[in-house]
């Protein structure tokens, strides 16, 4: 798998912002586990752009989660903005939730909905692995 995401990351006051770029899924991984690294004592918001984000896998959607705990244990409220309409759409289907735009917003925000979506995303994952040709 080649690299298909790019983050960009800008501090505005106390706040990181970091814009995700290009196609979230595995190959991302290196990306997002480097998004973290501007964060200072003084930090106290993680704002996630994904205004660009064209595309997203489960595999993309369990790396953003993992970001999301990651940046929580760092004592920093999260915010995602800018969802578009194919990862919108995938989270809502990972969490069995009916409706375009029903996946974000305030009951995105609810740590129990992370945990369901989070596990859902481990068990399509796990099924996606076992469909696949050996």
């Amino acid at each position: 798998m080649t690299a298909s995401l790019t983050t960009e990351t800008e501090r505005r006051g106390s706040t990181v912002l970091i814009s995700v770029i290009g196609d979230l899924d595995a190959a991302a991984a290196p990306a997002l586990h480097q998004a973290l690294r501007d964060i200072t004592p003084d930090t106290t918001a993680l704002m996630l752009d994904l205004h660009h984000l064209r595309n997203m896998d489960t595999a993309g959607l369990l790396l953003l989660l993992d970001l999301h705990r990651r940046a929580e244990c760092l004592g920093l409220r999260v915010l995602a903005v800018g969802w578009q309409p194919q990862p919108q759409q995938l989270m809502a289907t990972v969490a069995g939730i009916r409706g375009p735009g029903s996946a974000t917003g305030e009951r995105y925000a609810l740590a129990g909905f992370r945990h369901l979506i989070e596990g859902r995303a481990e068990r399509a994952r796990a099924l996606d692995h076992e469909a696949a040709p050996a």
